[in-house]
């Protein structure tokens, strides 16, 4: 069994490498364009430190005529919510470092979660931080699609899974769209 810690450290310091050195640009794949329609709610994030960038993919959300989203995090104990977010509006400090719309923004219930991970493998798989904020979205929002936003660096060859980890449906790199 693979030391989740010890592998969120490892990739971590790949990631920060690799973006360091190649400055890689994440583009919305054809399967995702095709998935967007006026009127969907598509919950994004604000990216920390090396995370992959998903404002591309926000970016043609919006385009479609998609209302963006953005996580909402009060402390560890409760549950993440998926806040409305006019691309022109200011955000505040959250816990952890986060970037995130007032608590009074409307909350929404996302068609597609676009989710940062630590690591992933082909079989779908994620490794967050470790907190189960996005796990437990997944399993709150069951109809919406998952879609994991990753450096192709952060691919590993597989992960412990938990009980509690929920699959994603499609992972975006710098390089390829990977779906089942």
């Amino acid at each position: 069994m693979l030391d989740k810690q010890a592998l969120r450290i490892a990739t971590r310091a790949a990631r920060d490498d690799f973006v360091a050195r190649m400055q890689p640009v994440m583009k919305p794949p054809a399967a995702y364009l095709a998935r967007l329609s006026h009127g969907m709610t598509v919950a994004s994030y604000v990216p920390m430190d090396s995370e992959a960038d998903p404002s591309p993919l926000a970016r043609a959300a919006v385009e479609a005529g998609c209302v963006i989203a953005l996580p909402h995090i009060v402390n560890r104990a409760t549950p993440m919510r998926f806040l409305s977010w006019d691309t022109e509006a200011a955000l505040i400090a959250g816990p952890f470092g986060l970037h995130q719309p007032a608590e009074d923004a409307a909350e929404l219930s996302p068609d597609i979660i676009l989710a940062p991970l630590v690591a992933f493998d082909r079989s779908l798989n994620r490794l967050g931080q470790g907190a189960g904020y996005y796990d437990r979205a997944f399993l709150r929002f069951p109809d919406s699609w998952r879609i994991g936003i990753a450096w192709s660096i952060q691919q590993v060859e597989s992960l412990p899974i938990e009980s509690w980890d929920v699959p994603l449906h499609a992972i975006v790199t710098e390089k390829e769209w990977i779906t089942r």
